[in-house]
């Protein structure tokens, strides 16, 4: 499991700028006290350089026509890439982890449904990559058949679980007695369809599976709620973006214990710094029946003064936090009010530091 260092460098430095070079004795221990507590955490990594080319390999879930290609077309840097469609979301990112791909892009939230739990798993347990930026979509759902079908003919529906459970009120209504199957994707349980020019079967999938597959679309927009929106990350094996200003960190918090009130403590480390959580989810561990750990997004970026000694705290009293990333968001979903609020606790907590260290510059030598 990995958890990125943080370092106290940046830290102390302020502080002795603002000692101007008579440090005192007990100043000079208090100092050395907070480095060695800070060292339990791990220092700032190096800003990423995943600039996309031409060369670098880019896995994501295919076949072509999934609302992840959907999404992939909104970013044209990425579209420069080597597309590396692959069959499920683990094997993505696996590749990236393993090194066989230098950036993966999958599925991790919808509005709808929540989490997409394999993403979660996968990035949680099974692999040690870094989130790069998110890109979030709208998505229209719609019913693919082929030729000549209609409502009438259709006995079963097959497609990814999720975009199934996205229209469930839909096919109640309107397929009532049809068969629901799982596939990978929605684009392959499209490319089948087409393949095997069944004439009872129907999928649900995006209009560029329509349109890549030759299929027709029955019914458009079935989705329950209108507002569908599809959250997707860009991963790499290695690096952390720069600070935009309008930035996300993601989270893992393995308890150390289950006992009353440590999600409260964890909670409470994000209150004191005026952090904003943007998600908080509970994943069994799948060590123990009722162990969970805790999948938390939150404002703001490691190269933040309050981020950084957040997670730092976090760090050394719960020891097992793995960092996915510190990642511009999506720029329809940033808070310019979220983003004063932060700067106005950044710079509270930097008026208290100097008001500590003009107190201990008076102690006697």
């Amino acid at each position: 499991m990995r958890a990125v260092p943080i370092s106290a460098k940046g830290r102390f430095r302020n502080w002795r700028t603002a000692l101007s070079g008579s440090i005192t004795p007990e100043a000079t221990s208090f100092i050395k006290f907070c480095r060695s507590l800070a060292s339990t955490a791990l220092s700032l990594p190096i800003v990423s350089n995943n600039t996309p080319s031409a060369s670098t390999v880019l896995s994501f879930l295919g076949p072509l026509g999934t609302f992840t290609d959907q999404a992939l077309l909104t970013q044209k840097d990425l579209s420069i890439c080597d597309l590396d469609p692959l069959a499920s979301i683990p094997e993505v990112l696996h590749c990236v982890s393993d090194g066989r791909s230098d950036l993966g892009f999958v599925a991790i939230e919808n509005s709808i449904e929540g989490s997409v739990n394999i993403t979660q798993d996968t990035l949680t347990f099974e692999t040690d990559v870094l989130i790069q930026r998110e890109v979030v979509i709208s998505v229209q759902m719609n019913l693919l058949v082929n030729s000549d079908v209609t409502l009438a003919n259709i006995e079963e529906v097959v497609s990814f679980p999720h975009a199934t459970a996205q229209c469930r009120q839909w096919l109640a209504e309107n397929l009532p007695n049809a068969v629901h199957r799982a596939a990978n994707s929605t684009a392959e349980a499209a490319r089948h369809l087409a393949e095997s020019k069944a004439l009872n079967t129907a999928t649900i999938g995006s209009a560029r599976a329509a349109e890549v597959y030759g299929l027709n679309i029955l019914a458009e927009d079935i989705e329950d709620h209108p507002e569908n929106q599809t959250r997707f990350v860009l991963v790499a094996k290695e690096g952390i973006p720069a600070s935009t200003g309008h930035d996300k960190t993601s989270l893992i918090i393995f308890q150390r214990a289950d006992r009353p009130g440590s999600l409260l403590g964890i909670l409470q480390e994000f209150a004191a710094r005026t952090i904003n959580l943007t998600r908080l989810e509970s994943r069994p561990t799948k060590q123990a029946l009722g162990d969970y750990c805790f999948l938390i997004d939150i404002e703001g970026h490691i190269a933040d003064e309050l981020v950084a000694d957040c997670l730092r705290v976090l760090h050394m009293k719960h020891g097992q936090v793995k960092f996915l990333g510190s990642y511009p968001t999506d720029s329809g979903s940033s808070n310019g009010q979220d983003k004063d609020i932060r700067e106005a606790a950044s710079n509270a907590s930097q008026e208290a530091q100097d008001w500590l260290t003009d107190l201990r510059n008076q102690l006697p030598e």
